[in-house]
């Protein structure tokens, strides 16, 4: 059970975002903060860094199990209850969709009639195994036609996808419009240019920032502090080293000087940035580094997986935007 409040219930989620949301309904309702849910996972031998509940909470598909289940657990939920979300989890993942929720006698009903009207999702299925209603030939046609077109509609969406997962552009996310810098908000930094997202390497020391995929644990989080006169501190709060800033390395001036996280105060200004709008309608901001007036982008403006960030040339600026893309309600706190 959860104490602080009502847990909600998961069989209420109809879809991935539902679900998601009951997930931040949930973490509200039991009162704990996110380094407070990473320490009560860690009592019970769980994972569960505070960076990845920020990223799952705002994610709009379904967390990993393993990830799901510590979540749940760490908010105070019991083992039947932690089952109940698992299981709904599951069935999001593999249909995409619920067809009604607990105790939801109109759906059940439809099913049982046979009804096709419903959620256009579950389309094949029920007009399967409508029954039948008599030798009506032209019934029959139309049942034919309509679930032709479903299953038509279904195949050019696999392709569409085959398309996105194994063709030219590496498996990146469809473009979405840029989303500028706020005070405080724990955000993604996205390339626009490649559509990955700036992240640390699992287990590495360095401190140096790379592209990964969005939809992967992206460490630290990070947020941003205005200073004044358009320059931003960008603030990282680490599972391991905690709090910390975003700089260049050693505070160098040279072009091609990587991108690196590390305690505040080392750099002086080399951890200030200008954070500057480019097109109008603005396509993206360039990040800045104060002491240099180069641009922050991927080594030698890379789209692939696993580029290095840099501070390099200006003269690709439309290769060096970022979008800053809201992770979770608050800052990385909780």
């Amino acid at each position: 059970m959860v104490v602080e409040g009502r847990a909600p219930d998961p069989q209420e989620a109809r879809s991935a975002d539902e679900f998601v949301a009951l997930l931040r309904v949930l973490k509200d309702a039991s009162g704990l903060t996110f380094r407070e849910l990473s320490q009560r996972a860690d009592a019970v031998g769980d994972v569960l860094p505070r960076s990845t509940i920020a990223n799952m909470l705002g994610r709009t598909s379904v967390p990993r199990e393993e990830l799901l289940a510590a979540f749940v657990r760490a908010c105070g939920c019991g083992p039947a209850e932690v089952g109940e979300w698992l299981a709904v989890r599951k069935e999001l993942a593999v249909h995409g969709r619920r067809s009604g929720t607990a105790g939801s006698g109109s759906d059940d009903r439809a099913e049982e009639d046979g009804a096709t009207g419903g959620d256009p999702a579950d389309g094949p299925e029920r007009l399967l195994s409508a029954p039948a209603a008599g030798p009506d030939p032209a019934r029959r046609r139309r049942v034919r036609i309509v679930l032709t077109a479903v299953l038509l509609a279904v195949a050019l969406a696999a392709v569409a996808t085959a398309v996105v997962l194994l063709g030219g552009d590496g498996g990146r996310p469809d473009p979405r419009s840029a989303t500028g810098p706020v005070a405080g908000r724990t955000v993604q930094i996205r390339s626009v240019h490649s559509g990955f997202c700036l992240s640390e390497e699992q287990g590495s020391e360095s401190g140096r920032l790379y592209q990964v995929r969005c939809e992967e644990e992206t460490i630290p989080s990070f947020s941003l502090q205005p200073l004044g006169e358009g320059v931003w501190r960008i603030v990282t709060d680490h599972p391991v080293y905690e709090k910390g800033c975003t700089g260049i390395w050693d505070g160098t001036r040279e072009n091609g000087a990587p991108l690196q996280d590390q305690e505040c105060g080392k750099r002086g200004e080399a951890e200030k940035f200008r954070i500057e709008p480019v097109g109008s309608p603005v396509e993206g901001y360039r990040i800045r580094p104060v002491h240099t007036r180069l641009c922050v982008g991927a080594e030698r403006y890379s789209e692939k997986l696993g580029a290095e960030l840099v501070q390099t040339n200006c003269a690709g600026e439309r290769k060096s935007l970022f979008s800053f893309d809201p992770v979770a309600t608050g800052t990385a706190g909780g």
